[in-house]
This record gives structure tokens, sequence and C-alpha cells, in this order.
């Protein structure tokens, strides 16, 4: 179990955006599995979701899980994607067998993954080749992440990743040594909070400034007052008003380069 500013109440805070954002996911027949998948050799799940009522998917949204590993709130963040055309699909950097239990492991599996970006970024691009062969999988492609997840997408456009956009929620933007952004190979959204303390507003300024070099096309978002986790049903850090226009400035961002 997570620390209190880090609990998770997914059925209350899906139900209470789904009712703000008037999500369409009643009238939808929202499919749902997991994925196992192998990177050099190393056992991997995922899961998808994904709309049987529509003959042909939007595209693939790909998303990266927080730093506890893959739970009900990215699969629940699936759905949502899935209600609204998607196909939507959580990777895994951790590995089939993490099985994270608390603090002390998330930090120490999102560390590995800090500390050697090489190991973190063939994890990542595995993920992208698993998302290729699943049914109905085509189309165009963006990466989208929360927190560590929002960390790890930038990581994958940095790494030159071959997707239609990245999109980071209050995600780490610290520019790791040695690398830049001039391989990008698509527009970059951002969604943070002005009192986030993981990431403040000199690190989302020095960021931009970063993309506006490199010529890389970009947008942020910024919520006054949000701080690090304010998409996180349950967690302290919640805001509701942040959360639900944050969704809605995905769905036009996915609109706009899908």
């Amino acid at each position: 179990m997570k620390p209190m500013d880090r609990m998770r109440a997914p059925l209350a805070g899906f139900a209470a955006l789904a009712i703000a954002m008037g999500s369409s996911m009643a009238a939808a027949e929202i499919m749902g599995d997991t994925v196992s998948y192998e990177i050099d050799g190393m056992a991997y799940e995922g899961y998808v979701a994904w709309n049987s009522n529509l003959e042909q998917s939007r595209g693939t949204v790909l998303i990266v899980h927080d730093w506890n590993g893959i739970d009900a709130y990215e699969r629940q963040r699936a759905e949502m994607l899935a209600a609204e055309g998607f196909t939507a699909f959580a990777i895994d950097v951790y590995g089939a067998d993490a099985d994270p239990q608390g603090i002390e492991d998330y930090r120490r599996l999102s560390g590995e993954m800090y500390a050697d970006r090489d190991m973190f970024r063939s994890r990542l691009m595995g993920g992208i080749e698993a998302a290729a062969d699943l049914p109905g999988a085509g189309g165009p492609v963006v990466m989208m992440g929360y927190c560590f997840g929002g960390a790890a997408v930038l990581e994958a456009a940095r790494a030159g990743a071959e997707l239609d956009g990245f999109v980071s929620f209050h995600g780490g933007l610290d520019l790791p040594e040695g690398q830049d952004y001039s391989a990008v190979a698509a527009p970059v959204m951002l969604f943070h909070g002005s009192a986030d303390p993981v990431s403040g507003m000199a690190d989302l300024a020095a960021l931009l400034d970063d993309l506006q070099d490199a010529g890389v096309p970009h947008d942020a978002q910024v919520f006054g007052g949000a701080r690090h986790s304010f998409t996180v049903w349950g967690s302290g850090d919640y805001d509701l008003r942040a959360d639900r226009d944050s969704w809605s400035g995905l769905l036009r961002f996915l609109d706009r380069v899908m």
C-alpha cells in the first residue's frame, strides 16, 4: 500500500471524471485483456483496451505506468481511451515478475531505470514494438504517461522513438546528462502543476527552452496551484479541475496528431 498522498481510489475517481467529462463508456463495448511479451528474453505483461463496437481504431495510445507499475489506474485510463475509439496499451517497463509492494520497491525499480538509461530505453522501445503486434493496433501512435510514466515518455522522445506524439502528465522534467531533444520525431505536449514540488516551474521553463532550441513542436498547459500527482484519484494532490481539463487537453492533442 502506498503512503496516504499516493493512495488511489480508482473507482470513485474514475466515476467522477467520467461524469464530468460526459464519457461515452456506457454506450461503448469496452474490452480489456493482459498482453504478455518479451524483450531480450525477459517476460513483460501489459494491458490492452479497445472498443469492440468499432470496425477500425482511431490509432494506438501507449500508456507508461507510474513508479508502482501497472495497476487499476492505468487499466482504467486505457479503458477511457478505448471509449474514445483508440486502442490503448499500457506497457510494462519493470517486467512481469517485478510485483512491487511498497514505496521501497517503487523507488528501487524506478531508480534502476533512471540509473541505466540504455535499459530504460530498451524497455520502452520493446513496449512500442509489442504494441505493433496487437490486433487492430495500426495507424498513428502516441505515447503518454503520468509521473514516472511522464518522465519515461520524455525519455522515449529523446531516444528518437518514431511515434506521432508524446504526452507527459506531471512527469519528471530534468534533462539527463549527455542527452538532448535533437532526435525527437513528433510534437510534445506537457500538462503540469505550478505547485509541483518534484519538477518546478524552472524545470518546465528549461524543458520548453530545450524543445524550442531543438525545433520540436510543443505545447504546455499549466494548472495554477496544482501539485505533483493532480490526476491521481484519491491522492492528497488530486485536483478534479486539473484532471478534467488535462484529459480534455489530451483528447484535443490526439485529435490533432492522430
